[in-house]
């Protein structure tokens, strides 16, 4: 291990791994306590168009994914606000036009080849490249950013809209900035675990915390922490055997949690609700 760990390649795949496992469960709670569970579905569809492109121009994918993906995320905001087309009706448009945008620009962009998208796709962490690392970084710090400083504003937001509306808050920039900051997580993690598979970070890690808490904070937190260990549990799993796809195990580590935490949970409910049970016949034996 302590090999492995001298070598470079490893050393950013690891950096893109810890990044990826605590940006993801961080946008992630805001997106499940919304309801908008899909959303990273959705925009990663959107973000495989802006990696063509980025082919087509000659320009960084990851760079031209950044762009379209945001311009996707506040479109479907848009449209999902304005109430012209249900959510779930937006977020199929960008599916398939998401997707067949990205094959049809790879096709015709010189020298192209769908198989060139399948890293993106699927993730290639073993080719992440220190370019990679800086960019990935510098959207990791935009992402956590956007959580410190507008945490509270987005809890009440994401809790009752019509709440954050009557207290004043700014609700259409708040929405906006929860899909900005969705879209900019996808990038992120989209050469971690692909961008078919992105959304699953997003929202398994918070639904494995749910199980196990109830405090908005203490749930992020501990999703933070549950994204981070299947993260680096899926880079280590690929490295033993090279058979093994990083970003399915990354998933797949993280359903076992989720699968892991929802019988602890029980008994955890359990134990609560007898401990309440049993408080509440001292109290009336006392009133007695």
């Amino acid at each position: 291990m302590f090999e492995l760990l001298q070598e470079q390649l490893f050393q950013l795949a690891l950096i893109a791994a810890l990044l990826v496992g605590l940006c993801a469960p961080a946008v992630g709670t805001f997106i499940v306590q919304r309801r908008l569970a899909l959303l990273g579905d959705g925009i990663g569809h959107v973000a495989l168009t802006g990696v063509a492109l980025g082919f087509l121009t000659g320009s960084a994918p990851v760079l031209t994914a950044v762009l379209v993906s945001v311009a996707g995320a506040v479109a479907i905001e848009l449209v999902r606000a304005r109430g012209r087309t249900s959510g779930d009706v937006a977020l199929a448009l960008l599916f398939y036009g998401g997707i067949a945008g990205g094959v049809m620009l790879m096709a015709i962009a010189p020298g192209g080849s769908n198989a060139k998208l399948n890293s993106y796709l699927f993730g290639a962490i073993a080719s992440v490249t220190p370019q990679d690392i800086w960019v990935i970084a510098a959207l990791a710090v935009a992402v956590i950013g956007v959580v410190v400083i507008f945490g509270r504003e987005l809890f009440v937001l994401c809790q009752d809209e019509e709440m954050a509306r009557a207290s004043g808050l700014p609700v259409r920039f708040l929405s906006l900035l929860i899909a900005v900051t969705a879209a900019l997580t996808v990038v992120i993690a989209m050469r971690v675990v692909g961008l078919l598979l992105v959304s699953a970070l997003m929202v398994i890690p918070v639904a494995t915390s749910q199980q196990l808490t109830r405090g908005f904070r203490t749930t992020m937190v501990l999703a933070m922490v549950f994204g981070v260990l299947a993260s680096v549990g899926g880079l280590l799993a690929s490295t033993v055997s090279t058979k093994v796809p990083p970003g399915a195990a990354i998933v797949l580590l993280a359903l076992a949690g989720f699968v892991l935490a929802l019988g602890v949970g029980k008994l955890l409910r359990r134990g609560r609700s007898e401990e309440s049970r049993v408080s509440s016949r001292m109290r009336v034996e006392e009133v007695a």
